[in-house]
């Protein structure tokens, strides 16, 4: 997909795409003339979001597949190439977490974390760049996470799986470059959204550090693919972290704990009826 160009007669598959902002990216992408595919793991949920795009006249074909499961991805992927003849533009959004202390986190949970995190980035990418890469055009997004650009308490797993994500894609996008393919690629963090996955968390400044809304946070994702964007940060002041890093460790410590960053968690209770939460 070359960059500016309109998402009208393309092909997007979302992962977790069943709910959240998965479910609204689907949605508006498919309201600007994609012709959408949605993996999720609750079928139901899927399918209620392909129907919602198809009666409002669009286009919308749906999988259930557990995208930490390399064979399961695979063999998807073949299908929805077969389908559909490739895939222009894909969204890793799918996601998982625990919101405990380490010490308080089954390894169960953690593994589950890097599985549906970060591997999967790998396993969903790999199944469709090849062919963006013979077509000469497609772009690879990752839902990432402020939290990958600052470690939180309480997100030793979340945390670290989202900073892997943020070096995946950054790794990537040299990769690409560097062998001169014109694929894209746009790295996505955002501070807390209102999806039910992060239930419970606050925010201290809620001016400067607001717990975002999903429907805007769908719209700006899908605007960011179709102008070509490489980095689309929420709010603002999320992308000054990084810097905050020249300063020594214990300053940038008191800095992130006058902010409330290292509070959020203390009420966390994720999405009700869920062990972990789902983006």
């Amino acid at each position: 997909m070359a960059r500016g160009q309109h998402l009208d007669g393309t092909r997007i598959l979302i992962t977790g795409g069943g709910s959240g902002i998965g479910r609204r990216m689907a949605i508006d992408a498919a309201k600007r003339g994609a012709r959408v595919t949605v993996w999720d793991l609750s079928a139901s949920a899927a399918a209620a979001v392909c129907a919602q795009i198809t009666a409002a006249g669009g286009s919308a074909r749906y999988d259930t597949v557990n995208v930490a499961d390399r064979d399961a991805v695979a063999a998807t992927a073949g299908t929805v190439i077969a389908e559909t003849g490739g895939i222009d533009v894909v969204v890793n959004n799918a996601g998982v977490v625990s919101g405990t202390r380490l010490l308080d986190t089954p390894e169960s949970s953690i593994e589950r974390t890097f599985d549906v995190n970060v591997l999967a980035l790998y396993w969903v990418t790999r199944a469709f760049l090849p062919g963006m890469i013979e077509r000469g055009r497609g772009t690879v997004v990752t839902i990432a996470s402020a939290a990958g650009l600052v470690g939180v308490a309480r997100q030793t797993d979340y945390s670290a799986s989202k900073w892997a994500a943020v070096g995946f894609t950054e790794s990537l996008r040299n990769e690409l470059r560097a062998d001169g393919h014109p694929v894209g690629t746009l790295t996505v963090c955002p501070y807390y959204i209102d999806t039910g996955m992060f239930a419970g968390v606050s925010t201290r400044f809620p001016r400067l550090l607001p717990i975002l809304d999903q429907d805007v946070v769908a719209r700006r994702v899908v605007d960011a693919i179709e102008s070509g964007r490489e980095q689309l940060i929420m709010p603002p002041l999320v992308a000054i972290l990084p810097g905050m890093r020249l300063l020594p460790t214990r300053l940038f410590d008191r800095l992130t704990d006058f902010f409330g960053v290292n509070r959020t968690m203390d009420h966390f209770t994720g999405r009700v009826g869920s062990s972990v939460g789902r983006e």
